[in-house]
């Protein structure tokens, strides 16, 4: 197109502006994503997650007692919805040879659209929402390069955290985390690392196998492992780091997790310590039910009892639909699973809690504390305004601050952050069910154990009002304390012993 010499380089640019607004004029905005809109004047494609109307009640089998039970009726009923309702999207798709993923945990479907189709789907009868599907750079601990070189070089036996919540209590009375599996979303995890390869389910019979065990949600790129690992592999050390402060011991001294007795599957949800909405679903749909490595034969049966999320989807990086993995996070804690989730390190400041999925209700978030119970300057505060609800958060607080655990190499690091107090948080909610196996599945007396039980600490910052109170929005309801957590339970743990369950 020859334009006239009268155009001025500002006029260039209301020339396309215009243009630009009249080509998404006719979408439907109430629809888009407010990211998804402002990318579609700047980049050829955008990355969108098209939510579909969705039928499914996730509480439809809550009478259900039996928690495989329910979660088995549940995937089958989204498994089926999704088939359904999905196929006329997914069919424009192939023809307009669109790459994209199916979900069932929610009812979407992943894709690259221009702004044609955004436009087009945007009207689409069968389209509830499109949210935005940024790549994001998680807030992870940096660490000394000193640490690493320190702490590799000696045992320290049970870490001072541990202790410090009483977990170490409990195994002396023969409560380990047996008969529990935890599930984590990390880097990823060097599952051969001395103090994490006892605890791997995919390493409980004798000759390793990692299908229904390990999902590599990351089908691009990864860093040193490459895309869609068929073997547990970390790029980053993070994951690793914090799988061992739920399960670690090697058996020679360095006591670092929480639960050393419960099993432990991971899911890859971040390339190099970069994840998007779509790869965090990824792995919360196959937690929901484990696929073997070509991702096929999905089985509820082979779900984690509680799932660690160290990680966070930040406003600053796109995440600004703060909805965009709500629905996940519930239809996951429907079935019975618990969802414990860092809270962050964007302190100190009041209302700092702002990331998917730390701001959910259905999530148990966590803070981090000091060995001396202070609050962590970076660890973030409620309470949530970011979607308008003012929720307290954190829910909880644990230890985050110079946790030795578990790197890649066979190595030992110590690290700080709220990424570190939550994988405590999970061991705790591991020793909790391996103690009393009735609350599998029972997210709520499990939450509300933790909270009674926890040692109730207050604060001077005046955060949501709640300055001198507990519950507050700097601990929530204070440090967790895993033996008195255990001292709630049943008397006949300690009359009649543990193994007479």
């Amino acid at each position: 197109m020859t334009l006239p010499n009268s155009f001025t380089h500002a006029s260039m640019l209301l020339f396309f502006g215009l243009i630009s607004a009249s080509a998404n004029a006719a979408t439907d905005q109430s629809r888009v994503s407010e990211w998804v809109q402002q990318q579609m004047t700047r980049e050829s494609t955008v990355p969108v997650l098209i939510r579909l109307h969705d039928g499914v009640s996730r509480q439809a089998w809550s009478h259900i007692d039996s928690p495989l039970a329910r979660r088995t009726m549940m995937v089958n009923a989204l498994r089926q919805q999704a088939e359904a309702s999905q196929q006329n999207l997914v069919r424009l798709l192939i023809e307009e040879g669109i790459a994209h993923r199916s979900f069932w945990v929610v009812n979407m479907i992943q894709a690259d659209l221009t702004a044609d189709l955004i436009e087009q789907l945007s009207k689409h009868p069968d389209v509830a929402y499109l949210h935005a599907n940024p790549n994001v750079k998680a807030n992870l601990p940096e660490t000394n390069p000193l640490d690493l070189l320190n702490s590799a070089a000696f045992n320290r036996a049970v870490e001072s955290s541990l202790s410090h919540v009483g977990a170490d209590q409990l195994w002396s009375m023969g409560v380990r985390g047996q008969g529990i599996v935890i599930g984590g979303q990390d880097t990823g995890y060097q599952w051969d690392h001395p103090a994490l390869i006892d605890s791997y389910r995919g390493n409980q019979g004798g000759t390793p196998s990692h299908d229904y065990h390990w999902h590599d949600a990351i089908h691009s790129g990864g860093g040193i492992c490459g895309a869609d690992s068929v073997v547990p592999c970390d790029d980053h050390n993070h994951g690793t780091h914090t799988m061992g402060t739920m399960t670690g011991d090697d058996g020679a001294g360095n006591q670092i997790g929480m639960a050393p007795g419960a099993t432990w599957i991971g899911c890859r949800n971040m390339d190099q310590g970069n994840g998007t909405p779509a790869t965090y679903s990824e792995c919360f749909e196959w937690f929901l039910a484990p696929t073997d490595l070509n991702g096929n034969n999905p089985d509820p049966a082979m779900a984690p009892h509680v799932i660690n999320n160290s990680w966070g989807c930040p406003p600053s990086e796109g995440c600004t639909d703060p909805a965009v993995m709500q629905t996940v996070v519930e239809t996951v804690r429907a079935a019975g699973i618990m969802v414990v989730v860092s809270a962050g390190n964007s302190g100190s400041s009041c209302s700092s809690v702002e990331t998917p999925a730390a701001i959910y209700d259905a999530s148990f978030t966590v803070g981090n504390t000091r060995l001396n119970d202070a609050i962590h300057n970076s660890s973030s505060r409620g309470p949530v305004s970011v979607d308008g609800s003012n929720r307290l958060k954190p829910d909880i607080s644990a230890p985050g601050t110079s946790i030795r655990s578990s790197i890649r190499g066979g190595a030992y690091a110590s690290f700080t952050g709220t990424s570190m107090s939550g994988p405590h948080v999970a061991g705790h909610m591991a020793l909790l069910m391996s103690a009393d196996p009735s609350l599998i599945g029972q997210v709520n007396t499990l939450e509300q154990l933790t909270r009674d039980s926890a040692v109730p600490l207050t604060s001077t910052q005046n955060c949501g009002g709640l300055a001198g109170q507990s519950p507050n929005h700097v601990f929530g309801h204070g440090r967790i304390n895993s033996r008195a957590a255990f001292e709630l339970l049943d008397n006949r743990l300690f009359s009649d012993g543990f193994e007479s369950l």
